[in-house]
């Protein structure tokens, strides 16, 4: 899933490593997919609502797909879920423009930190060919003194079916929760 990216903080990735790295996840690849911490999702999970439309099936299929592709490779593998013009979007960072700036920002291994998150909703647009999902993502790595770093927020990414049938993230924004931010940042439950 600004990491993230998510937050698109793989910018500032190298001075990120020194400091904590955003992007990490302590869980194994195979579970890629996170609940927000201390909560269960209230989202309808598509494989189990008899209601829910083939668009937002396959766009929470695509994210399973890209977030266990980014736990198992790290880096290299986000930057190649980007579409050739795509845009990150981080907290204060400058934009990340084509595929080429987004590889380039995204050095980091899954050894290092893991980023791993948890789509809470799906929109397909009215045509078929874009999309976007949004959810909660957490990173998760070690300081330079060896101190668990989590870093939490919430992302959207953008999705659209290139010409050769596949798809590609165009757009991937997000916004770090602050520190103890407590109810301030936790999404509204139904009553």
């Amino acid at each position: 899933m600004a990491g993230t990216f998510r937050t698109c903080l793989c910018a500032m990735a190298p001075a990120l490593l020194v400091a904590g790295l955003v992007f990490v996840a302590a869980a194994p690849a195979a579970s890629a997919q996170l609940p927000e911490p201390g909560t269960q999702s209230s989202a309808p999970n598509p494989l189990t609502d008899t209601t829910v439309k083939p668009g937002k099936v396959l766009l929470f299929e695509l994210e399973a797909r890209f977030a266990k592709d980014v736990g198992a490779r790290g880096g290299a593998a986000f930057a190649d879920w980007f579409a050739g013009d795509g845009v990150a979007l981080g907290n204060g960072a400058a934009p990340l423009i084509g595929k080429v700036a987004i590889a380039k920002s995204a050095a980091w291994s899954p050894k290092d930190y893991q980023l791993s998150w948890t789509p809470a909703d799906a929109m397909m647009g009215p045509s078929g060919d874009m999309g976007y999902t949004w959810g909660h993502y957490e990173g998760r790595s070690k300081d330079a003194n060896g101190n668990p770093v989590i870093i939490t927020g919430r992302y959207i990414t953008m999705w659209r079916r290139e010409p050769d049938g596949n798809w590609k993230v165009v757009l991937d924004a997000g916004a770090n929760e602050p520190p103890e931010g407590g109810d301030c940042c936790k999404l509204p439950t139904a009553p």
